[in-house]
């Protein structure tokens, strides 16, 4: 099975995470780590979990109605058909699901995660294997750039260039800009000085 890879802004949204154990608590780390608001049922949770900030804890089992307003939902439950059916009522509703012990049951599935600052890359075999993607995970975190390339301060920069670059360039050009500009600020390993950007405007004959 492969999955298509898309990224999903999670920054104050309400998630469903059903279960509270181990694997209920490795999902909600996930999820909080990108800012996600998560609504965790469960009759027993882990006191790891009930430490978490941002998460709303309700000691119960899982209803229908948890599911209402909810982003996405996780089932994590050691019950194989309650999560079965968690992930039946999500489709229903086109909710996004992730079944933690039945990956074919859902509908999306967690990927390997690199993250440095905004760069994120997510690393998925589709289910065949969570140690290959681990395994690839690590080789793309051991090239990438470590703080020492200021990669952050740079990706900041060309954050705020964007605008710049879409208002002043035409259309044929902008991809072109964009690429050079990305080259010379890893070039020299800083976001670019206001004569640089000069200097490149008129290399691009910009006005």
């Amino acid at each position: 099975m492969t999955y298509f890879p898309m990224f999903l802004k999670l920054e104050n949204a309400p998630c469903l995470v059903a279960g509270g154990g181990a694997v209920a608590l490795r999902k909600v780390k996930n999820l909080l780590s990108f800012g996600a608001e998560i609504m965790l049922v469960a009759p027993e949770i882990a006191p790891e979990l009930e430490e978490l900030p941002k998460v709303h804890l309700a000691k119960r089992c899982f209803c229908p109605q948890d599911l209402d307003g909810m982003t996405l939902a996780v089932a994590a439950t050691d019950n194989g058909e309650v999560n079965r059916e968690i992930a039946r009522l999500c489709r229903a509703r086109q909710i996004p699901v992730n079944v933690a012990d039945q990956p074919e049951e859902g509908t999306f599935v967690f990927p390997a995660v690199v993250q440095k600052g905004s760069l994120t890359i997510g690393v998925s075999t589709g289910g065949a294997s969570p140690a290959a993607a681990v395994y690839v995970k690590e080789k793309i975190a051991s090239v990438l750039p470590g703080e020492d390339k200021h990669f952050q301060e740079i990706l900041d920069y060309l954050a705020r260039m964007r605008p710049v670059v879409k208002r002043e360039a035409a259309e044929p050009h902008r991809k072109a800009l964009f690429l050079r500009l990305f080259d010379l600020c890893m070039e020299k390993n800083r976001p670019l000085t206001q004569d640089e950007w000069a200097a490149l405007r008129q290399e691009g004959k910009m006005p």
